[in-house]
């Protein structure tokens, strides 16, 4: 995205009652896709900028109802229980005029929401602690979205989790080798064409009416919830911008792909690369402990499919990319994308192996 100027985002802020004129707005964060500034007032309040990225949310606006109407609706589910609304759920400012997105001249997008003081945005598991603190809020955010009605959100990346249009994907990018590279992947290539059965299962499930259509959120890693620096607790889940129908399954497997295992993304020695049993069960305790019963029979059998199809979902996703030049995800050496896939296909070869385990981590703590 192109540069942004300082006038620019200060006639943004103009737009937006602030409770106080804007005196500082300085890029703030690690996240790589919307432009973020932290904007301060007058009083010493804080409130987030963000350019939505536009090439990737194609309708900022929809988008934006999405957010509205899951915040609107979680601030109403936290005043019953008696939580605290301004520091469980995102607060999304209106501009002048009512809008939540609003345009500048050249047809960017901006928002802004409040600051969620005294809060910790941690970007790396640091144990097993911390997997069950953001299970419990990602499974709250699920109990408590129950009752929404999914239908009605639209879908910000269509068919983002659809596995088996990842999957054909792939064989479109295969069987065109753009750039020639097929030769040099035929294991990573042979692991996917062998789990093309596997990458329908839940879809499958889906179109029978056998698992529910939830509000997802599609982004569960770890820096997307907001600890509370005093309790430790996770308190407010954020980057809601692929909140859209979907899986429960998804939301839980995302999760377990990010945090439960101490590798790198891109770590080229897969001996090096393991699944780990013990912070899976920490996440699925504190996930189902959020979940506080919400979740189907069927859904909490199929929660190791959901650990499954994502880790696969993922690496076919590299792979693809990497087949077809990497013009997605970005790289920085020759060959990352390939080696991206292959940690998350020897992720899914553990989970595979330690498949009985999966199982009866979930099975004790659904009692």
């Amino acid at each position: 995205m192109k540069s942004i100027q300082t006038e620019l985002v200060r006639e943004i802020l103009s737009r937006f009652d602030l409770e106080g004129a804007v005196t500082e707005a300085v890029p703030y964060g690690e996240g790589h896709i919307n432009d973020t500034f932290l904007a301060t007032n007058e009083h010493g309040r804080h409130y987030i900028l963000q350019r939505i990225n536009t090439e990737i949310f194609r309708d900022p606006e929809a988008l934006m109802e999405n957010v509205c109407g899951v915040t609107d609706y979680l601030r109403g589910m936290i005043e019953r229980q008696g939580g605290d609304t301004e520091r469980e759920t995102m607060r999304v400012r209106r501009d002048r005029e009512g809008l939540a997105c609003v345009r500048d001249p050249e047809g960017g997008a901006w928002r802004v929401y409040d600051f969620v003081e005294r809060t910790v945005c941690l970007q790396r598991v640091r144990g097993a602690e911390d997997l069950k603190t953001v299970g419990e809020a990602f499974g709250r955010f699920q109990r408590m979205l129950a009752g929404y009605p999914a239908e009605t959100l639209h879908e910000t990346i269509p068919r983002f989790h659809d596995t088996p249009d990842r999957y054909e994907k792939f064989e479109r990018a295969l069987e065109a080798d753009v750039c020639k590279r097929a030769g040099e992947c035929a294991e990573a290539i042979a692991f996917v064409q062998a789990r093309k059965r596997d990458c329908g299962v839940l879809m499958e499930l889906l179109s029978a009416g056998e698992l529910p259509l939830r509000v997802t959120h599609n982004d569960t890693k770890l820096n997307n919830v907001l600890i509370d620096e005093k309790t430790g607790r996770g308190i407010c889940v954020i980057d809601l911008d692929t909140v859209m129908p979907g899986l429960s399954l998804n939301d839980f497997g995302d999760t377990v792909r990010f945090g439960a295992n101490d590798c790198e993304e891109d770590e080229r020695d897969l001996t090096k690369v393991n699944f780990s049993l013990p912070l899976y069960e920490s996440f699925t305790e504190g996930f189902l402990s959020g979940c506080g019963g919400a979740l189907t029979e069927k859904e909490l059998e199929y929660l190791p499919w959901g650990a499954k199809l994502m880790t696969l979902e993922c690496g076919v996703r590299f792979l693809t990319d990497h087949l077809e030049g990497d013009h997605y995800f970005k790289i920085h050496r020759e060959g990352q994308n390939l080696d991206r896939a292959r940690t998350q296909f020897k992720l899914v070869s553990d989970m595979e192996r330690d498949w009985e385990a999966m199982s009866g981590v979930v099975r004790k703590y659904c009692l």
